[in-house]
Order: structure tokens, then C-alpha cells, then sequence
């Protein structure tokens, strides 16, 4: 079912996010229409059993928690960065960028090398968001508010 237009909210390319079942809030993220899923730094990951059933365990630096644990995850080849599939845990979260509250998949990977904790892949902004690449940290601007800001914007001597 699309989204209607008036429910779509303007965001830059990097927002500042919540991922409030894992203690975060405020992580800054890199918007990537390039990319298909969202990923996550973590560090530690590590599966322990309990009754023989596999527990995923892993630590994030912006986390309050020490460590989080999912007992609800699966496995999936994602592509990576250069182009290559890699193995990787996928947990299921909440995500709230601005005033949307997103149920999403994101997978769990090194991103040391990355600039930004958090990639948002167009999965997740599908429908729901247009990314401004001239913006940053916008928090969600409605379209009607952000068309008539860019208007006033280009209007101007």
C-alpha cells in the first residue's frame, strides 16, 4: 500500500536517530538510497546457547546497555560496501528517525572504517522519506513545509 505524499517527511543525509531497544539515542546516520538494508557498528558479537537454543549477543559503543542480546535473529548475505557478500547477523528493531517509528531489519557489521555508525538503506526510507542532500539533521520536515521553505528559498534575490 504507497504512503500518501502528506505522511512522506524530508530528511537529510545525515539524521540523528533513536534505536530505543538498544539503548540509543541520538546516533548520527548516513542516509544511502545506494545501499538496501540498514547496518549497525557493533563489537563483541559472539552466539551463546541457553537450552540449546542460540542467543546473539554483541555491544555497541552508543549504547546504555553493556551488552544486548537478541534471541530473535537470522542470518543473510548481505553486499558489502566494496561490493562482495558477506555473512551477517540481522536483529529486528525499532527505529525512530524524527517523529517516525519504523520496525526494521539491520544487520550487524564492522564499521570501523565508516565515518557513521548507522547506514539507512532505502528499505527503510522507501515510502516513508525524500532525502535532501543539501540538508543535515533536519529531524523530519513535512513535504509541504519543506517545498515551501525551498520556494521562499529560491525566490529570494
Amino acid at each position: 500500500m504507497p504512503h500518501k505524499p502528506h505522511n512522506v517527511k524530508v530528511i537529510g543525509r545525515r539524521e540523528f536517530i533513536d534505536l530505543p531497544q538498544l539503548g540509543i539515542a541520538g546516533i548520527e546516520a548516513k542516509m544511502d538510497s545506494g545501499a538496501f538494508t540498514a547496518s549497525l557498528h557493533c563489537e563483541n558479537l559472539r552466539i551463546d546457547y541457553e537450552n540449546s537454543k542460540p542467543i546473539l549477543y554483541f555491544t555497541v559503543e552508543q549504547s546504555s546497555l553493556p551488552v544486548l542480546r537478541f534471541e530473535n535473529f537470522t542470518q543473510r548475505k548481505i553486499k558489502n560496501s566494496f561490493g562482495e557478500m558477506e555473512e551477517r547477523y540481522v536483529i529486528h528493531t525499532l527505529v525512530k528517525i524524527g517523529k517516525k517509528n519504523i520496525l526494521a531489519d539491520i544487520s550487524l557489521s564492522n564499521r570501523d572504517n565508516m565515518r557513521y555508525p548507522v547506514l539507512i538503506g532505502r528499505r527503510m526510507l522507501k515510502g516513508k522519506f525524500l532525502v535532501d542532500v543539501n540538508q543535515i539533521h533536519t529531524g523530519g520536515v513535512s513535504l509541504k513545509k519543506a517545498v515551501k521553505e525551498l520556494n521562499l528559498k529560491n525566490n529570494q534575490p
